[in-house]
């Protein structure tokens, strides 16, 4: 056989093949013709099966011999609101701390705070040796006594004319004076005792009985761990939603099973230029006395953010200009283009022109071709663009984000 007769044989073969696929099968039908290849001629299965031309098949293209057209199934899109979230890593602080040091050099004498004691203010910690500074006070208040005994004889002189007011002002002056001697005295008395500032639990005490300490000693520290103080900070573009009072939650890096709710309580004065954060900080409650000053925490808030069109992940289709999704154009398929703000389970957050309640395709997108026609599943005619069932809106789930980064999906 020559070559020709092959090359005939092979091509009659082939259109017998196209004619059968365009006769058993709508949607071939449907693909030829938008190459370009007739198919009029092709009469439709009969009995619903392959040869058929009953009135069913015509009824259903429309009386044309044509197939019926495709069916998808779409999904309505919802508005959702994105949420902004703000992770970092928080340093805590005690809510007051001090090093606790001597007014005045001295030598140890006792110890009236054990290290890890909880203590009242105004208790002592630590005693200084006092003999000098309690014989200055005797005899500031003997010397008090006998300025008093002075001017009470002084007085008695002058109601007899034996003395003038000036020698018993005098007097008065001398009796003041004395008064403040001895309140000298007490003081330099009282500051031999190491007390503490404010209610609050020891640290580790660093001296003990017989040291000699200075001003400048730390003798222990003092935490007031009722609450517990974080730092952290947040990027500038947060800086005009957040306010005093506004919520935050934390979890400490050593314990991450445990969620602490707390609020701002501090937010610094400008912004930080090598790292454009705001430093900001919180106060969570601690009277169960589970956290402490030093550790590591890490911090989230979340903001409001701007409204955009949910839809369906399924819906989400791709091309060499980027994201779309096909939605019915008065029953013809269209694209249209989307960029994706945020990823979520169950939904995506699209920056695109789609109201609620407009039906995306979901299901069958294999089957679609620009402005030509489809049914979505459940309607008896081709749905008008913008058509679909249900619309909603609502908050999606909240972005990751990397400390001090914020998200937007």
């Amino acid at each position: 056989m020559t070559i020709w007769k092959q090359a005939a044989l092979s091509l009659a073969v082939l259109a017998v093949a196209v004619w059968i696929w365009a006769r058993d099968f709508p949607v071939a039908a449907a693909f030829l013709e938008r190459a370009g290849i007739a198919t009029a001629s092709v009469a439709p299965p009969a009995n619903g099966g392959p040869g058929s031309g009953s009135a069913p098949a015509d009824a259903a293209g429309g009386g044309s011999g044509r197939p019926p057209p495709p069916r998808a199934i779409g999904v309505p899109v919802t508005i959702a609101t994105i949420n902004d979230q703000v992770s970092a890593i928080g340093d805590g602080i005690a809510a007051r701390s001090v090093t606790v040091t001597p007014y005045v050099a001295g030598r140890v004498v006792s110890l009236d705070a054990a290290s890890g004691d909880f203590v009242k203010a105004g208790a002592p910690i630590v005693r200084l040796d006092s003999e000098t500074e309690e014989i200055a006070r005797d005899r500031a208040r003997l010397t008090l006594e006998d300025a008093r005994a002075t001017l009470a004889r002084d007085q008695e002189l002058v109601r007899s004319h034996t003395k003038s007011e000036v020698e018993a002002t005098q007097a008065a002056l001398a009796v003041s004076q004395a008064e403040l001697e001895v309140r000298d005295a007490e003081l330099a008395l009282e500051r031999r005792v190491v007390r503490a500032p404010f209610d609050g639990w020891i640290g580790i005490l660093s001296v003990d009985v017989g040291d000699q300490v200075d001003t400048g000693t730390a003798i222990a520290t003092l935490d007031d761990r009722s609450h517990i103080l974080v730092d952290f900070r947040v990027p500038e573009r947060f800086t005009g939603q957040l306010r005093v009072g506004s919520p935050v939650s934390a979890r400490p890096l050593a314990s991450p099973g445990v969620s602490l709710a707390g609020e701002v309580v501090t937010l610094d004065s400008r912004i930080a230029e090598d790292t454009r954060t705001l430093r900001v900080r919180a106060s969570f409650d601690n009277r169960a006395d589970r956290l402490r000053a030093g550790m590591a925490f890490a911090m989230t808030m979340r903001f409001p953010g701007e409204t955009f069109p949910a839809v369906d992940p399924l819906a989400i289709q791709w091309s060499a200009d980027g994201a779309y999704v096909w939605i019915a154009d008065d029953g013809k398929a269209k694209q249209v283009p989307v960029r994706i703000v945020q990823r979520n389970n169950d939904k995506v957050l699209v920056d695109a022109k789609l109201d609620a309640g407009t039906l995306v395709v979901t299901e069958g997108v294999q089957m679609l071709r620009p402005n030509a026609p489809f049914q979505f599943e459940g309607s008896a005619a081709p749905g008008p663009g913008g058509n679909g069932a249900g619309s909603g809106a609502g908050s999606v789930g909240q972005p990751s984000a990397e400390a001090p980064r914020a998200s937007n999906g």
